[in-house]
């Protein structure tokens, strides 16, 4: 694969690339870089931490790279995931497992990696306290929304503060080349880039996604993640787990999609702060070549679309109401979705323990 193809299967459907002249030479120079995504082992994953991830990391497959999924077992039990269960944190990772092959990541192209087998080196704490010792505690508190945590929080465990440095320091005791995440997981690897130096080690290459928004009309503008208000905001309005009926999970049923999409926040003509219009960016078209809308003849007919811009311009433009985008986007879902009904169908026992879970939390 010629380099300008692997830059587009790089760059696709990101939000922020740290930076573009050090990704096009890590491709120039490497055939097989490493990259990694780390995930918090909780929850059912949904459109955005599972298909909008996992879509990214297929991506970067594609082009060439050697992946790690880094099962951060270690590091819910820090952030009081599952209730800091470990036994239903690694219930969640094996999950994880079964949720990425179901949504077409290959099990043969991806390394999946417990941080508690990262954690049994001494080097690895070596480079923890290494970055801890190179850092301030304001640095650490301000890197803190990695984690989900308020800025402002006034109360925190000691614990949390390892978080950050551990964070940095998977990137350099897996040996990568690539560290992705989503934007919200900025802090962190910048925290890497520049510790980089201090352990003698390469900078990693930032590969950063959107949030997916959350199907409801963000409401609470209050809480401070970040700093930066575009990213505060975006932090704010992400889809969670938490929130089901503003979360579509990737095993959810064609009716349970119908329904949750049907009574999404979609305001005519609106293009900023929509969630259907986002699915439609970001995964819809991130999965499939176009979009169709089946209309009566009375409101327009049958139209196709094959880009997300000239949706946006006819969505803008009044053309296209909101219930015809709706029902167009949740038939999209059921179809891209479908692959992952079938696997769990196989799978029921994996998605029994993690509802049992889930009530007993």
């Amino acid at each position: 694969m010629d380099l300008e193809k692997r830059l587009y299967l790089v760059r696709k459907n990101t939000q922020e690339i740290i930076t573009q002249e050090e990704l096009r030479d890590l491709l120039e120079t490497n055939s097989r870089p490493k990259a990694y995504w780390g995930f918090e082992c909780s929850g059912f994953l949904h459109l955005g931490n599972g298909l909008l991830c996992g879509s990214k990391i297929i991506d970067l497959i594609h082009a060439g790279f050697n992946f790690t999924i880094l099962l951060a077992d270690w590091h819910s039990w820090i952030n009081n995931k599952l209730g800091g269960d470990m036994k239903n944190i690694r219930t969640a990772g094996e999950y994880f497992k079964h949720a990425f092959t179901a949504l077409g990541v290959p099990p043969s192209r991806v390394n999946y990696v417990w941080a508690s087998d990262v954690v049994v080196d001494k080097k690895y704490w070596e480079k923890v306290i290494r970055i801890a010792k190179s850092i301030s505690l304001q640095r650490v508190m301000r890197a803190l929304p990695i984690m989900g945590r308020e800025m402002s929080k006034s109360e925190i465990e000691t614990a949390w503060l390892y978080y950050p440095c551990m964070q940095a320091a998977d990137i350099f005791e897996l040996d990568l080349d690539c560290a992705c995440a989503g934007i919200d997981q900025r802090k962190a690897h910048i925290l890497a880039r520049e510790m980089a130096p201090v352990l003698k080690r390469k900078k990693p290459v930032c590969i950063h996604t959107p949030l997916l928004m959350g199907l409801e009309k963000m409401e609470d503008r209050t809480k401070e993640f970040d700093e930066d208000e575009k990213l505060n905001t975006e932090i704010l309005s992400k889809m969670s787990k938490s929130v089901p009926s503003s979360s579509i999970f990737i095993h959810d049923s064609p009716d349970q999609i119908t329904e949750k999409i049907h009574t999404a926040y979609c305001p005519p003509k609106e293009t900023k702060g929509n969630p259907v219009l986002e699915i439609s960016k970001h995964i819809v078209f991130g999965r499939l070549k176009e979009i169709v809308l089946d209309r009566k003849p009375k409101h327009g007919g049958r139209i196709s679309f094959d880009s997300y811009s000239e949706l946006e311009v006819a969505f803008a433009s009044g053309k296209i109401h909101p219930l015809d985008l709706k029902r167009s986007v949740a038939d999209a879902l059921i179809k891209i979705l479908s692959p992952v009904r079938d696997y769990f169908d196989r799978q029921q026992d994996m998605l029994r323990r993690m509802r049992e879970i889930q009530i007993t939390r």
